[in-house]
C-alpha cells in the first residue's frame, strides 16, 4: 500500500497541462486511468486490450476517451511493485516531468526491493517480433532480466547495451532517472507533424552528430536505459510480468506492445 500523491506537468506532444492523482486501488484491480475532465469520468484500464497508437510513446483508449504517454508513469508503478493503482488525470496526456520515472519513483512511499520476487508465472518458449533489422524478445530464463540495444547514426548513441536484474538493481536508481532523448535534426519534422509539442532541454536529452546538446549525463549509458524504462512501461500492459529474459534491439513502443499482444495471446 502507498499513500496518494499528485503531480501536475506538460505532456511530451501535448504541451498540455495535466495533474495527475495516483492512490491504491482494491486488490485485484490492476492499474487504470480515469479521464476526470470527462463526463461521467471513463476508465481506460492500463492494459493490452486498451492499446491505441504507438507514435513515439503508447497512447491507451476506452472508446472515445484517450490518455498517451503512460510508459514512464506505468515503469514506475511496476518498479516499485505496485499492482494495483487508480491514476486520475485531467486531460489526454500524462505529464513529462523530467522526461524520466525520477520525479514519479520519488513520490511513491512504497518500495518493493525486487517487484518481481513473487512472480509464478513463467515462459515456456521464445517469442519474437521484427521489423527490419529492430526486434522485441521473450527467452524463458530462471531468472527476470530485461537487455536492450540501441545503434543509432550519431556517434555518442552507437552500439549500446545494457541489462538490468531486478534481483541485483533497485529500478529506483538505476533506471527511474534514465530521461528521453532525441535528436536536433528531427525535431522540426516531428513539431510540424504535431509531435514534441511539449519537449524541450529541460525534459529530454538531445544530440547531434556532435554530441550531446544539454550534459551533463546521469549515466554514461543513459539512453539505453531510457529505452529499457520504455520497454518495462510498455510490458506493465500484461498487468503481471511473467518471468523470463526480455530482450530489445532498436525497438519502438509498436514493438514493444505487439510482443506484448503476443505473450497474452499464447496463454488464451
Amino acid at each position: 500500500m502507498f499513500t496518494p500523491f499528485e503531480l501536475s506537468g506538460i505532456g511530451l506532444h501535448s504541451a498540455m497541462k495535466t495533474t495527475v492523482k495516483v492512490s491504491p486501488a482494491p486488490q485485484g484491480k490492476g492499474r487504470y486511468f480515469v479521464r476526470v475532465d470527462l463526463p461521467d469520468k471513463p476508465i481506460i484500464h492500463a492494459n493490452v486490450d486498451s492499446i491505441e497508437t504507438t507514435t513515439l510513446s503508447t497512447e491507451l483508449g476506452n472508446g472515445e476517451a484517450k490518455i498517451r504517454t503512460v510508459e514512464h508513469l506505468l515503469a514506475s508503478l511496476v518498479g516499485c511493485g505496485i499492482e494495483d493503482a487508480e491514476i486520475c488525470i485531467d486531460g489526454c496526456e500524462v505529464p513529462l516531468l523530467d522526461g524520466s520515472a525520477q520525479n514519479w519513483v520519488e513520490q511513491i512511499d512504497y518500495k518493493c526491493e525486487n517487484p518481481f520476487a513473487d512472480v509464478t508465472e513463467t515462459i515456456e518458449a521464445e517469442i519474437w517480433v521484427r521489423k527490419g533489422d529492430a526486434f522485441c524478445a521473450v527467452i524463458p530464463s530462471s531468472e527476470m532480466k530485461f537487455s536492450c540495444g540501441v545503434d543509432y547514426p550519431y556517434p555518442v548513441l552507437q552500439n549500446q547495451w545494457y541489462s538490468w536484474y531486478p534481483q541485483r538493481e533497485h529500478f529506483v536508481s538505476s533506471i527511474a532517472p534514465a530521461r528521453t532523448f532525441g535528436f536536433a535534426d528531427q525535431i522540426k519534422q516531428l513539431q510540424e507533424a504535431g509531435l514534441i509539442k511539449g519537449g524541450s532541454l529541460d525534459n529530454a536529452l538531445v544530440c547531434d552528430y556532435s554530441g550531446w546538446l544539454n550534459p551533463p549525463l546521469r549515466f554514461e549509458n543513459e539512453a539505453v536505459r531510457h529505452k529499457l524504462l520504455d520497454f518495462i512501461g510498455d510490458l506493465s500492459l500484461l498487468g503481471k510480468i511473467p518471468r523470463a529474459h526480455y530482450l530489445a534491439y532498436k525497438a519502438s513502443h509498436q514493438l514493444h506492445t505487439e510482443l506484448a499482444k503476443k505473450i497474452k495471446s499464447r496463454s488464451i
